[in-house]
C-alpha cells in the first residue's frame, strides 16, 4: 500500500486527532460525574456515621435520643 501524499495525509492526520480528543474529553467527564458521586456518597455515610456516634453517645449518657 503506498504512502498518501502529504496533502491528502494531512486530513486523515487532524481528524484522528479530532477523535482522540473527543475520548479524552468524554473521558474526563465520565470520571467527574463518577468522583463528584462517590464524594456525594461520602459525605452522606460520613454524616450517618457521625449521627449513630451522636446517638450512642447520647445513650450512654442517659440523654434523650432527638
Amino acid at each position: 500500500m503506498p504512502a498518501l501524499p502529504l496533502e491528502e495525509a494531512g486530513k486523515y492526520v487532524a481528524a484522528a486527532y479530532v477523535v482522540f480528543f473527543t475520548l479524552i474529553v468524554v473521558y474526563v467527564a465520565i470520571m467527574a460525574a463518577k468522583i463528584s458521586r462517590i464524594d456525594r456518597e461520602l459525605t452522606e455515610l460520613a454524616d450517618m456515621a457521625e449521627q449513630r456516634r451522636a446517638e450512642r453517645d447520647s445513650e450512654r449518657n442517659g440523654e434523650p435520643v432527638a
